[in-house]
Formats: structure tokens, sequence, C-alpha cells
């Protein structure tokens, strides 16, 4: 009896063991935003910040607390945060601007395209609580329009972050680069794992490759990404090797990586917590239509609008989970010619 208890604890304490490794770090994208934006300002004494009335919510509180001068609140009123946002860039201001993506990009197009994007202002436009992830808010503040409707302004670079280490990465290249950028962050904590690749570097116009394969390519973009490796590590199981990118710049994107995908894997599938019209899918598929014709199937919102619920919840109805990517991948790979 003694020794059968022994062997009951001890099998306790191996699967608590295996829990442990199993546990995923996780990080707010706005977060990272927030501690970055303080780091830059010590570095970069130009470099101011704005936001329209939701600076807790965006985290740019945290750059205020620092340096309260250096702050303005413009209040609900997006359009005008844009237009003071570019007036500010013209005395030489590296000007950040913040809100929700759904108002940063929907209240504030024409302000964006007119003047910040035409006049190749100086105004980065890095906007929270993108995609279903937004999650009880409802479908009026989950931007799943912002990608396209940004991409589709010239000038303009559209950039989306797998995690809170690329984040960091990304505002601190923007902060450095001349010209406007839009950067799309998410509400809810999320997996960390950039940060474990050595050789991760974030390259504006290129894909960072997380696991090579010839049995098909996944292009992903922002924190569904973490999905897509997951169901990379289960496909690897069944004797499935699948490429795997990680697609944080949208806009320029990385045709050559694309190109060189769709000739050797033969089909591909797109993820991203962003309504497949217009979205990564959208700019993946124009790549291979004129380079390089093959199967793509893009998983995403399909052209509907999101609605309340938990994001766990909101991404198993869209489909946006490890298990359903394997099973894109294993029709892709069953169809492709």
């Amino acid at each position: 009896m003694v020794r059968l208890l022994m062997k009951m604890s001890i099998k306790k304490q191996q699967k608590k063991l295996r829990g442990i490794k199993k546990m995923i770090r996780m990080a707010s994208s706005r977060d990272a935003y927030g501690d970055k934006l303080i780091e830059l300002g010590y570095k970069i004494p130009n470099l101011i910040v704005m936001d329209a009335d939701l600076s807790s919510s965006t985290k740019t509180i945290k750059f205020k607390s620092e340096f309260p001068d250096r702050h303005f609140n413009l209040g609900v009123a997006e359009s005008n945060l844009m237009l003071f946002a570019a007036g500010a860039s013209l005395t030489n201001k590296i000007v950040f601007v913040s809100s929700f993506a759904m108002f940063a990009t929907g209240r504030a197009w024409e302000m964006i395209r007119n003047t910040i994007a035409h006049d190749r202002l100086n105004v980065k436009i890095v906007a929270s609580h993108s995609g279903v992830a937004v999650g009880e808010d409802g479908y009026s503040h989950q931007a799943t329009e912002d990608i396209a409707i940004i991409r589709a302004i010239p000038e303009m670079k559209v950039f989306s972050p797998a995690d809170a280490f690329e984040v960091q990465k990304i505002i601190e290249y923007i902060a450095y680069k001349p010209g406007p950028f839009y950067v799309r962050l998410s509400r809810e904590n999320s997996p960390l794992f950039l940060d474990t690749y050595d050789d991760y570097e974030f390259q504006e116009g290129k894909f960072f490759q997380l696991s090579d394969g010839n049995d098909a390519t996944i292009f992903s973009t922002g924190t569904v990404t973490y999905f897509a490796l997951e169901a990379v590590e289960e496909l690897k199981k069944i004797g499935i090797n699948v490429r795997l990118f990680n697609a944080s710049s949208i806009k320029p994107i990385d045709k050559d990586s694309i190109i060189k995908s769709a000739r050797e894997t033969g089909c591909i599938l797109t993820v991203e917590d962003h309504n497949i019209i217009g979205g990564l899918g959208s700019a993946v598929s124009e790549v291979v239509s004129e380079n390089c014709p093959v199967l793509v199937k893009r998983l995403g919102i399909p052209d509907v609008f999101g609605t309340s619920g938990k994001p766990k919840e909101l991404f198993k109805l869209f489909g946006l989970t490890t298990d359903n990517i394997i099973e894109n991948i294993k029709y892709l790979i069953k169809n492709k010619k």
C-alpha cells in the first residue's frame, strides 16, 4: 500500500513538472509599447506622444508619468489628433499617436491619407485593441478592417508584431526611421516567444522564418502567430513539415519569401486576426497570383462583423485555433497540384 501511494505521488509530481514545462510566458503588447516609449523618451528629446483620451488603455500614460510636458491628450477627437500630430511633426518633432485601432484608422482615415501620408510626415500611428482579440467590447471596438484601409494608402507602412518582444523592436525601429507608420497592437496578454530565437531580427519588408519544411507554408501575422507555431509543432509529430513565417511587415511585404515558398511548397495558408479581405491574406494572394499561382487559403475573419465574447471563445468561433490551422494545412496538402 505504501509503495502504491509512493508511485501515485511520483506520478503526480511528474505530471506537475510537465505542466510547469508547458507554461507559456504571457505579456501585453500595449504594455511593451508604453515601456519602450519611456526608454525612447530619455534617448530622443524631440519625441512627443499624443493620445485621444485613452492613455490608460493604450499605455501611453506611462510616458506621461515620466514626461508630462511631452504628452498631449487631444480628447475624443481622433481627426483633430491626427492633424495636431501632423502639425507637430513639421516642427521637427517625432510624434507617436495612439488610440484604439477602430478609432485611429476609422474616424481619422481622411486626415491620415490627405495630410500625414501624402506629405510623408514623421508621424507614427500605434493603435491598440485590434481584431476580435478585443473581446467583450464587441464589434464596435473590434477593428478587423484596419490593415486593409491603411495598407491601401500610398506611403503608409504597416507592421503587425507577433508578441511584446517584437513590439519593442518595431517601436525602436520606427522611432529612428523618418516617415509615417502604422503599428497594430492587441489588447490582451499573449504568448511571448520571439525572444527565444537567437537569430531574430526585425527587418522592414522581410518576414522572419520560424520553421522550415516543404509540405506547405504558413504566413501569419499578429499574436495568432503563436497558434500557427503550435500547429507546426503538432504537424511535425505526424511527419508533416511546414514552413512558417512571422509576417509582421505587411507593407512593404516580403515578396521574395512568398514567391520562393510558393514554388517550393506548392500551397500557402495565411493566418490573421483581421478580415480575410484586404489583410495579410489578400496581400500574399496578390503576390502569388502575379508571380507563382498556387493554392492559397486565407484564415481570418470571414467578411463578417465580430461579436462580444472572451478572446479565446472568439478565436474558436472564427477558426483561429491551433486545431483549425492543422486541419487547413492537411486540406491544402491533399488538394495542392
